[in-house]
This record gives C-alpha cells, sequence and structure tokens, in this order.
C-alpha cells in the first residue's frame, strides 16, 4: 500500500464516530513517503479543524516551528518534505470544562493506533519528535508521562526506540506553561539543539 492509499481509507475512517464519540473534522495529516522526521502530537485543534486542515497551524503550530526554526527547520520545507501526525487524527472537541481541547480517551487512542503504526511502517522515520505528555507515553512508556516532574527526565534527552531516534518536546499551546520555568526552558534549548545536530547529520551532511 502507498501512503497516499492508506490516507484515502484514514479520510474515510468513521471508527470513532460509529463508537459515539464526538468527531470535529475530518481526519488530519501531512506525511511524505522517505520523511526524516515526523512529528507526533496528541490530536488536531479546532483551528486546524475549521480553517487550516494541517497539523500544527494554529497558535501552538506557530510556536512550535519557532522552536524548530531554532534547530534549523524552515517551516515550508518541513512541511513538504517531512511527516506531522497525531495519536488520533480528528478534533475531540473542547474540553468539558472550557480550558483547551478535550484529551482523547483511550478508547480513541486505540481506534486510531492503526493509522498510526502503518504511517510508521511506510514512511520508516529515523526520527520521531513526540509533542506533549501524550504522545511522549506513546514512544517511551508509561514512566515517562504527562506529569511535569517526569517531563523533566526526558525533554532534553535522546533515546532509541525500535531502531528510531526519539527527541521529545513539551506541548507548545498556550495552556501549557511547563516551558516557561527556567530550569525547563534549558531542557527546551538542549532539545532543539540536539535535532540541530540530527538535521545537520541527517539531512545537511
Amino acid at each position: 500500500m502507498t501512503l497516499d492509499a492508506l490516507h484515502i481509507q484514514l479520510s474515510a475512517c468513521r471508527r470513532c464516530a460509529d463508537a459515539g464519540y464526538f468527531i470535529g473534522s475530518t481526519p488530519i495529516f501531512s506525511g511524505h513517503a522517505g520523511a526524516v522526521f515526523m512529528t507526533v502530537g496528541q490530536a488536531p485543534g479546532r483551528h486546524e479543524a475549521e480553517v487550516t486542515h494541517r497539523p500544527f497551524s494554529g497558535p501552538a503550530g506557530r510556536r512550535l516551528f519557532r522552536w524548530l526554526a531554532q534547530a534549523g527547520f524552515d517551516e515550508a520545507e518541513f512541511r513538504a518534505t517531512q511527516a506531522m501526525t497525531a495519536i488520533t487524527r480528528c478534533y475531540p472537541g473542547p474540553h468539558p470544562a472550557g480550558r483547551g481541547d478535550r484529551v482523547p480517551t483511550r478508547a480513541e487512542q486505540a481506534f486510531c493506533a492503526p493509522w498510526l503504526e502503518a504511517e510508521l511502517a511506510l514512511i520508516n522515520p529515523r526520527v520521531l519528535i513526540p509533542i506533549g505528555g501524550l504522545a511522549i507515553g506513546r514512544f517511551l512508556g508509561d514512566e515517562k508521562s504527562s506529569a511535569a516532574l517526569r517531563m523533566t527526565e526526558c525533554i532534553g534527552e535522546q533515546f532509541e526506540r525500535d531502531g528510531r531516534i526519539i527527541i521529545p518536546l513539551p506541548h507548545p499551546s498556550d495552556a501549557s506553561q511547563w516551558f516557561n520555568a527556567a530550569e525547563n526552558k534549558a531542557r527546551l534549548e538542549r532539545a532543539l539543539e540536539i535535532l540541530a545536530e540530527l538535521r545537520e547529520a541527517l539531512l545537511v551532511g
């Protein structure tokens, strides 16, 4: 199967809707065969679902690409040549308490997991960049979950799983203040330095 064929199938997916979950958009994804770097977020936000229909293109995306620019990545080139996906692909709706977006349930994550696994197999990225606690937990296990103290153990570090390099980043949402603390800002800076080194080694050198 090609990546385009996979994404046609994904566009028609109704697993969550058929199970009774709110679905605020058609699935959102952006991937290129042969991509070396792949970002993996939590889920599309309202802006992505209603306006742009592409990953990380709202306020959080602008902050993310400011970070990636520090590592030497140009946004247009990154979007054109690399891959951006998420644990779940549909906007999950607002948080019931009004605090940002609702976190996808374990069931929703399970419904979407085969799509992520298929993308990983077809794209076969060398470097994964999980963004935020949900994605970090998916690739680094429960011990590297979204709790702030545990994020201090993994942001700014380099891991390897199944032959892939993993460089976790905090979520760039305005709702997250984790990266504003001085010590955490230093961890983020180190993560971006590692990404710059990997970009130089894998894309430039």
